[in-house]
Parts: structure tokens; sequence; C-alpha cells
């Protein structure tokens, strides 16, 4: 098995998967609600396209993975985008993997530092929710609905290793 090392999340490094969704660095902020309230705005590029294609708000409850994460497997959502939100402030595993030629290229893992998510746009293979630490953790998870598969699964045929640093 192939090891690869989480690191660090940030804009630059997950720029070719998607957004990454945070507070900090945001270059548009602005008041509102008579100056009670600052909004962050334009986060993420939510896409959805396809029959009757519609935007989902959900959360999800996911449980921990064992450490090191054995990644077997990789999705994609080709008529969408999906965003990953922790509704805590604890860091989660973040896996992505380069399009080559309609099959997952080699996995990069990055760690979530607490109030990062990440918009996974349109197409991109990722890996699933995967929760680090000791207890289950809640996502709020903006994604699209509608006619159509939106999923796809790879299996590799040699399972990574991904440790944490």
């Amino acid at each position: 098995m192939s090891r690869i090392v989480a690191r660090p999340l940030t804009r630059e490094a997950f720029a070719p998967f998607g957004d990454v969704i945070e507070a900090d660095g945001t270059v548009e902020s602005f008041l509102i609600n008579r100056g009670k309230c600052r909004r962050f705005h334009d986060l993420a590029k939510v896409e959805v396209t396809g029959e009757n294609a519609r935007v989902l708000i959900n959360i999800f409850r996911g449980e921990p993975y064992p450490m090191p994460h054995r990644l077997d497997m990789v999705e994609r959502h080709p008529l969408g985008s999906q965003a990953f939100m922790p509704l805590s402030p604890r860091p989660f595993l973040v896996t992505v993997a380069p399009d080559e030629g309609g099959r997952p290229g080699t996995p990069q893992a990055f760690i979530a530092a607490p109030g990062q998510g990440v918009n996974y746009a349109r197409g991109t293979w990722h890996g699933v929710l995967t929760v680090i630490g000791d207890e289950p953790q809640d996502f709020i998870v903006v994604d699209r609905g509608g006619d159509g598969n939106n999923l796809e699964e790879f299996y590799f045929d040699t399972p990574y290793v991904i440790v944490l640093p």
C-alpha cells in the first residue's frame, strides 16, 4: 500500500479540487443587520446541473474512522458540487484525487482545521466524509438533488494508507 501523509488544508493547495470554506482570510466581508453581524460573502461555488436539479441542505452525522486511514474507494458527483461544513470546532480528514482520463489519479490528503469546511467542485474525486478523533461529528452538507445519476464510485486495486502528521 502507498502511504500518504495528510497536510494542512489551505485555499491554494485545495484550489484544483474546489473551495475551502472559512471566515479567516476571506477576501470579502461586510457588516449587515445594523452592524451586528459580519457576512463572509460568497465562500464557495455551488453547482447543480441536469434534469430537475435543485440545491439540498442536509445534516450528516459522521462516525470516527480509525487512523491510519485505509483509502480503498473514492467517489465523485458529475451533476453538482458538494460542500461539507462541520458544526463543531474539530478537524476532519479531506481526501481528493485529480481526474486522469475518467479515473482518479494519486490521492492527496488534507486535515481541515477547526472552522474550515470544503466544497468539492462538480466531478471531483474525493473520499467519503472522514471524521477523526473520538466522537461523532455533525456537518451541514450542501449538494444536488434531482433526476439523473449523480454518484460514481471507484475502488482502488491497491488501497492507500493515509496517516496524520
